[in-house]
């Protein structure tokens, strides 16, 4: 294809946003927030969103890790409107499917001047970074005819860019404004390896260019870069397209996130027991804040996010992330859920812990929702529905429930002819069967059914009460349980 047929199919009059992930493992927390921010500013605008993956860095490609971004991606609601796997107008959408085209742009630059060909001995890290005193490079004052013929030689080069010597360079950043760089601070980058494939900074520029992508959402780690991408933009009578440079995501108020040290993935979030829909709405106010009538809104769902997002909310700030204001979203997203929606989610981690199928998980799910922070406490709370854990008749003893292991054995003695009467063991039943008998005894509801639900559970501390938990055992299985506490505290 050519320089021309590449420019013609160019889309232009809209909105066009993409996230560019490389495959190298996890979608930590700032690469979801970057193709969050990135999805929101192309439904926002009724825009389009592209996936673009980059993988010309062949040195840190992991296996799996492409799968790993569509499903994360999936998983989000963040859909794409063009990418590797759906195809579009701009294709391909791999950079390492792309590698011709980047030569064709790189020598376009050195016709024009603005880059050069650099035949000097480099090891592999100085190629890819172009840390080197350009002032040294011998190369940056060949001759074009020089140049030609050593290429045509076959001596090995990058393609460097060529820096200004003298003067600035501005750029303009939504969040941080102009930022003017002096030429002299910034070093002739590489824009084409010698192996052909272009450098991270170079296939940038190139891609969004043929992409027509209008926002660009990264990282203000790469501030320093933008002044070279301006560059870059303008040696080739480009339009540079609109910056917006995102503040990190840190642990604490001195450092980064990092898998590194142990800091969470989304993936392990999810893991953790996170709900998605949490996440997403907890990680889009990393860094970015509604305005106006929405100021002190807090809870968004995805299309309200759509609607609401406004680049100017986000802030030049960095963003801690606080796990503790997570859990709180995450328990208000449990308890927003409906029945059936949160028993689903919950079956899973249920089955962790009560393996035995005659025991419902919807039953137990109903107790765990208004008392749950995220998915992964429920197997230690409702294990002992599988087993009745080994206890401490010291449980049977509670001030407030005026209980004591004297007190507790009288109404186990009680509870057990009173529960063995019951026919139809529903809930209403097994209720009409312990509270009236309360009443009989006359004790308060609290005296009797303590040491039921410590019989039956072998927890001071229960999702459920001794009538919630009895029925979900159902019948035989709460007998027994009772004569084992009788039995317990006889010994006692």
């Amino acid at each position: 294809m050519t320089l021309e047929e590449l420019e013609a199919r160019i889309p232009r009059g809209k909105v066009r946003t993409r996230f560019a992930p490389s495959p190298t493992g996890y979608m930590h927390v700032g690469n979801l927030r970057t193709a969050l921010y990135t999805w929101l500013i192309a439904r926002h605008s009724g825009g389009t969103f592209i996936l673009r993956i980059e993988d010309t860095d062949r040195n840190r490609l992991v296996e799996g890790a492409t799968e790993v971004i569509y499903r994360t991606m999936r998983e989000c609601g963040l859909d794409h409107d063009e990418g590797p796997d759906i195809g579009g107008p701009v294709g391909p959408y791999v950079q390492s499917e792309r590698r011709e085209l980047y030569g064709l742009y790189a020598n376009l630059l050195v016709d024009k001047g603005a880059a050069y060909r650099c035949f000097c001995e480099k090891c592999a890290s100085g190629e890819d970074s172009g840390e080197f005193d350009r002032e040294d490079d011998p190369c940056r004052t060949l001759s074009r005819a020089e140049s030609d013929a050593r290429a045509a030689a076959g001596e090995p080069y990058v393609i460097r860019q060529k820096i200004p010597r003298e003067g600035s360079t501005t750029f303009h950043d939504v969040s941080f404004g102009d930022i003017t760089v002096e030429n002299r601070e910034m070093d002739d980058q590489v824009l084409l390896k010698r192996d052909g494939l272009p450098t991270y900074n170079f296939a940038n520029v190139v891609d969004d260019h043929l992409m027509g992508i209008t926002h660009v959402v990264r990282g203000s780690e790469y501030l320093a870069s933008a002044p070279k991408y301006n560059l870059l933009y303008e040696a080739f009578g480009w339009e540079i397209p609109e910056y917006v440079h995102c503040s990190p995501v840190m642990r604490d108020a001195h450092s980064k996130m990092s898998k590194r040290h142990g800091d969470p993935s989304y993936e392990d979030l999810i893991a953790q027991g996170y709900l998605t829909a949490a996440v997403l709405n907890y990680v889009a106010l990393l860094g970015w804040s509604p305005r106006g009538e929405l100021a002190e809104k807090e809870f968004f769902t995805l299309p309200e996010l759509a609607d609401a997002f406004d680049i100017a909310g986000i802030s030049k700030s960095p963003a801690i992330f606080d796990i503790g204001k997570l859990t709180y979203f995450n328990a208000s997203y449990i308890r927003a859920m409906t029945p059936e929606a949160f028993a689903d989610a919950a079956e899973p981690y249920i089955r962790q812990a009560v393996k035995n199928t005659d025991i419902s998980a919807a039953e137990i799910a109903a107790l765990l929702q208004a008392r749950c922070e995220k998915l992964s406490d429920i197997p230690e709370k409702v294990d002992f529905f599988d087993a009745l854990p080994d206890y401490d008749t010291a449980l049977f003893t509670n001030k407030k429930s005026k209980t004591n292991p004297d007190v507790s054995r009288a109404m186990l003695q009680a509870a057990v002819p009173a529960l063995e009467g019951v026919a139809d063991w529903t809930m209403d039943a097994v209720h009409d069967a312990l509270f009236p008998l309360a009443a009989s005894l006359g004790v308060k509801n609290a005296t009797l059914l303590w040491p039921v639900r410590i019989a039956v559970s072998g927890r001071a501390v229960t999702p459920g009460g001794a009538v919630e938990i009895c029925h979900i055992l159902g019948k035989a299985e709460t007998l027994r349980r009772l004569k084992s506490g009788l039995a317990k505290l006889s010994e006692s």
